[in-house]
């Protein structure tokens, strides 16, 4: 496992674009600091995210992971080019002369996969006890540490997300393609839900029900929007009427689904790669 490891984390390195593209993202995931310097100053109307209680512990969590998830994408990137690579440069090729069997290579990328989303919720644990203890009101240890489900969410998600993006990589064996069709595909899974939301089922929640078994809304289900759980939003909700009712628990049968889907995915690189003539 370790020289599998290895093998692939030497090869992102040597990729000058690679390197890049994940260095890129972990310093962009420490601007989530900076949205504690935001605020404004118009007269009467004060504005400060980090007083709005963003930072606060446990809320910090399901914020972080939020902010955190929508920059997967440079990850995603990583995980195409290092497939796309694989072929481009005949080292897929060369690695199964040197006695590596194709299991072999699916597993040294879902260990790399892996190994991304475990060092990515890593730092978003500290950034975010940093964080927390710089600006939450509350501190209590009871507190701090309740609703790290939020992380477990976070890791399943990059999971399943890259071990998709594994998949389109062995699929298309073009980097830009790749993520050409995972742009399609989410533009599919938005058509589709429309229809059965506006068209099908617009009296019901049988979209929902649906929808959440589709690959991208169920890794988008983990983890829902935040905001609407901060108070401020909360006050001016009710204040024009509107009552929230909408769920932020990281739900079991959602964990499940995303899980699901990564077996699937990975057992299809594999099965690809297996039946492919390189």
């Amino acid at each position: 496992m370790k020289r599998l490891l290895a093998i692939e984390l030497q090869k992102i390195w040597k990729n000058k674009a690679s390197r890049v593209l994940t260095l890129t993202y972990f310093i962009l995931l420490t601007f989530i600091a900076l949205i504690a310097s935001i605020k404004f100053d118009l007269g009467i109307f004060k504005f400060h995210l980090a007083e709005m209680g963003i930072f606060n512990f446990p809320f910090i969590w399901h914020f972080n992971t939020y902010i955190a998830s929508i920059l997967k994408l440079f990850l995603a990137i990583v995980i195409v080019s290092m497939m796309a690579n694989e072929y481009s440069y005949g080292t897929l090729k060369q690695n199964l002369i040197d006695g590596m069997s194709k299991r072999e290579f699916i597993e040294s990328k879902f260990l790399t996969v892996v190994l991304f989303a475990s060092f990515s919720t890593i730092f978003i644990f500290v950034m975010s006890l940093i964080l927390g203890y710089s600006f939450s009101s509350y501190t209590e240890v009871s507190i701090v540490f309740s609703d790290l489900k939020y992380l477990l969410a976070y890791f399943v998600k990059l999971v399943g997300f890259f071990s998709f993006c594994l998949f389109l990589g062995i699929l298309v064996k073009r980097s830009a393609f790749a993520l050409g069709f995972l742009l399609v595909w989410n533009i599919i899974e938005g058509i589709v839900k429309g229809i059965l939301s506006f068209k099908i089922f617009p009296d019901s929640k049988s979209a929902t029900s649906i929808m959440q078994f589709f690959p991208l809304e169920s890794m988008s289900n983990l983890i829902v929007e935040p905001f609407t759980r901060l108070s401020v939003v909360k006050n001016l909700g009710t204040q024009i009427g509107l009552d929230n009712i909408k769920n932020y628990d990281v739900e079991f049968k959602s964990l499940l689904i995303v899980v699901c889907w990564t077996v699937i995915f990975v057992y299809l690189s594999y099965r690809l790669l297996k039946k492919r003539d390189l």
